[in-house]
């Protein structure tokens, strides 16, 4: 099976998206149960949502379902929040805590291995080939992580998530000016709500590849599903009419990181 899609452009902005894949081996769908198959968790439409907003940036893909090993989560198995609930490398169960794998059939340690081989390594070798590339064209990189989540996960978080969901690994992830021009637009959007480093401070990929001294700057946004889905449950439809509210706000944010790209750019990537 493809592991992943990749849209080459010329502009300092890269989009990767790794939870957006729905492809499941045969293999491991048969060991999947009922609940696992639904998919719930997925970035449901995150790609489409994005698509075209931000002319010549280049997007990478993960095809395959998070369920089959997670491409934001770290290699060797740390968890991204120690002492909270999270769902790991490979889960064992959903964002609600239940099992998504039938009885014995769990993922084993040489599972673990196999699919970090297949999967998880080629992902992140295409997302840091095109890292490399936007920065020799450029002499850096932003590196834009497109996240979606349902807004009511009791098991993960109390009350309701925050629409707009920025994560820059509480500052270390990139130049302060990348963080503050994501927060501006986020916060002057009508009708929408947003934070900075709350519940998700990003992932594995803003962690690993945030590095702002090396010029390779990286922020995730974790959009809250209720800003662009009919429902945040099967079959999490995507809703047009609320996309569209949305897409010009993220068109903007892409916009601005990009001027804040090459306005570091003309100063010799001084940050």
């Amino acid at each position: 099976m493809t592991v992943f899609e990749i849209q080459r452009g010329n502009s300092p902005v890269i989009l990767a998206f790794p939870h957006t894949g729905t492809d499941v081996p045969a293999e491991v769908w048969d060991r999947l149960n009922d609940n696992g198959r639904l998919l719930a968790d997925t970035d449901w439409h995150i790609h489409d949502l994005y698509a075209g907003l931000l002319q010549d940036a280049t997007t990478v893909r993960a095809i395959f379902h998070r369920y089959v090993i997670d491409a934001n989560r770290y290699p060797y198995g740390n968890s991204l929040y120690p002492g909270q609930n999270t769902t790991g490398l490979i889960p064992k169960t959903d964002f609600d805590g239940n099992s998504i794998w039938k009885q014995g059939a769990e993922p084993t340690h040489t599972d673990i291995a196999a699919r970090l081989d297949a999967f998880h390594s080629p992902y992140h070798a295409a997302l840091s080939a095109e890292i490399e590339r936007v920065k020799a064209i450029h002499g850096l990189a932003v590196l834009y992580d497109c996240h979606s989540i349902r807004s009511h996960i009791p098991f993960l978080f109390e009350g309701t998530l925050p629409d707009f969901n920025i994560g820059s690994n509480s500052g270390a992830s990139c130049a302060l000016e990348f963080e503050r021009v994501t927060a501006e637009v986020a916060g002057y959007a009508a009708g929408y709500t947003s934070i900075v480093n709350g519940r998700f401070t990003g992932g594995w990929t803003t962690r690993h590849y945030g590095k702002p001294a090396e010029g390779i700057h990286a922020i995730q946004m974790e959009l809250a599903q209720s800003t662009h889905l009919a429902a945040e449950a099967v079959p999490f439809a995507y809703d047009p009419e609320k996309a569209e509210k949305l897409r010009p706000h993220l068109k903007a944010i892409l916009e601005r990181l990009e001027t804040v790209a090459y306005e570091l750019k003309a100063m010799g990537n001084e940050r």
